[in-house]
């Protein structure tokens, strides 16, 4: 599959919401609601919120140290 100059330039812009400029580690926690998934990021020091589990006692830093 290929891709125009055009869609390859949002392609490369949408990461940017997601991950922020500059790059930073993100959580992304995903909620069905309504058949449409909603976003909640998360950066590093926050405290992760799921309302799948709401008794989580956990921070982004906690994760990612547990990775490296």
């Amino acid at each position: 599959m290929s891709f125009s100059p055009t869609q390859q330039h949002y392609q490369g812009l949408g990461g940017r919401r997601y991950i922020g400029n500059p790059k930073q580690p993100t959580v992304t926690v995903c909620q069905l609601i309504n058949g449409v998934y909603q976003t909640q990021l998360f950066r590093r020091g926050e405290s992760l919120d799921s309302p799948q589990f709401p008794t989580l006692s956990l921070t982004t830093t906690q994760l990612f140290d547990a990775g490296t």
